[in-house]
């Protein structure tokens, strides 16, 4: 299979930035709070992403996208319960 979207790292950003925004639903109402949080600073960094990227940043799209992913692992989609996701043994 072709992949369309070329060069390489081209695609690999838009991988991390598709990975950014698309976490886990809340479960709940009262996760969405924390959820809204995640997502926001999740956001934030990958508009700063492409903006910098967009903006012909001296220090190349490699450089762009690991800074994204590393920013990312700051900001997990974890701190609320997920739509989906298994309950504890607390029912939390």
């Amino acid at each position: 299979m072709h992949d369309p979207i070329q060069p390489a790292p081209v695609r690999d950003l838009l991988a991390t930035v598709l990975e950014a925004l698309d976490i886990p639903h809340p479960a709940t109402v009262g996760d969405g709070d924390a959820h809204a949080k995640v997502l926001a600073d999740r956001v934030m960094h990958t508009v700063i992403a492409l903006r910098n990227t967009l903006d012909g940043c001296s220090l190349g799209i490699e450089w762009t996208t690991e800074y994204l992913r590393e920013r990312l692992a700051e900001h997990p989609p974890t701190g609320y319960r997920a739509y989906g996701a298994p309950r504890t043994e607390a029912g939390q």
